[in-house]
């Protein structure tokens, strides 16, 4: 029985851990959680058709958090927007705004149902917003059908499992007192290796992976290898790589390690190349650092710490550290 509730746990942690990935079964956004007050950019993914058929037209529907509202324009798409009040004046550099973008659509192209594909535009969350989730309804037109992403939870059955559910997007209040400037990325130095603002994720209550990513420059002559690394709370780190092969995004470990050439910087990003924390004994914690080691074929293995930003996270937290050498 522990056997199976274990498999259980990882095929749980491996789902949350793809979830910021493109290959997802309904309309989803990249980044699904946004500062009160902050700038914010949507961006929503499109993974298939309709029943087969292509899509020709997205029309996504914006919450009253969000204004200030700008779509970015697709090549082979019209681009046509729908303004109406908003429910609060949004106070927009000196300027009161009463009304803007509510409804945007792309119309006129043609999104296979084999394709994928993302649709973008950027907002600012109105300072006063409630915090806690919001939902972004999106609708997809075919020639004989649609897709309509627009189920949100009912108040009384939160839970509910939504055949058809709209984007939820996260609203949380700032962490950083008011004027702070972002903190300078934590670095590391070791041989010829410079290791650049190690982060992770926070991940949900029983998920056994994660991911780790950073930025690492080779200014040395020869070129070397970051084969591994340790996590006091992981069974083991491995080096991965995500490649798009036919079409779908694909994962696997590089049992050799991750190649840095000499005069070349690698970044390891969501998406990308990346380190996999394996059998987590305990989640990772949004804001609080984790402390562990990177191994390397040549120069040989170092302490950094990591920073955690909140679940689903494109980039790191902005609080970071000082700067250290080794």
């Amino acid at each position: 029985m522990n056997s199976v509730r274990a498999a259980a746990l990882a095929v749980f942690s491996f789902a949350v851990f793809l979830s910021s990935l493109p290959a997802c079964a309904h309309s989803t956004l990249e980044v699904a959680q946004a500062t009160i007050g902050a700038g914010y950019k949507g961006v929503v993914r499109v993974p298939h058709g309709c029943a087969g058929e292509a899509t020709h037209t997205v029309r996504v529907s914006i919450p009253d958090e969000i204004a200030n509202v700008k779509p970015m324009p697709k090549p082979g798409w019209t681009l046509t927007t729908k303004s109406g009040p908003y429910a609060t004046p949004f106070n927009n550099h000196g300027k009161m705004m009463n009304e803007g973008v509510k409804e945007i659509v792309w119309s006129g192209g043609a999104l296979p149902d084999a394709h994928y594909d993302e649709f973008v535009f950027t907002g600012t969350i109105i300072p006063g917003a409630k915090a806690g989730t919001v939902y972004v309804p999106v609708v997809q037109e075919c020639a004989n059908g649609a897709e309509k992403w627009v189920e949100t939870p009912s108040a009384h059955d939160a839970q509910a499992r939504l055949k058809y559910p709209a984007p939820p997007l996260v609203l949380v209040q700032s962490t950083q007192p008011h004027g702070q400037a972002h903190s300078t990325a934590k670095t590391y130095s070791v041989g010829a290796l410079r290791i650049e603002a190690p982060w992770t994720r926070a991940t949900p209550k029983g998920a056994q992976v994660g991911g780790g990513y950073l930025k690492i420059t080779n200014a040395g002559k020869e070129s070397d290898r970051l084969v591994g690394g340790s996590l006091p709370i992981a069974g083991r780190l491995e080096v991965h790589e995500m490649a798009t092969v036919d079409g779908v995004m694909r994962m696997r470990e590089l049992p050799k390690g991750l190649e840095i050439k000499p005069g070349e910087t690698v970044e390891l990003k969501p998406g990308g190349y990346h380190i996999m924390f394996m059998q987590l004994k305990e989640p990772l914690v949004a804001g609080k650092p984790l402390k562990g080691t990177l191994v390397f074929e040549k120069a040989g293995t170092i302490e950094v710490e990591y920073s955690v930003a909140p679940i689903g996270a494109r980039d790191m937290p902005a609080a970071g550290g000082g700067h250290s050498h080794h």
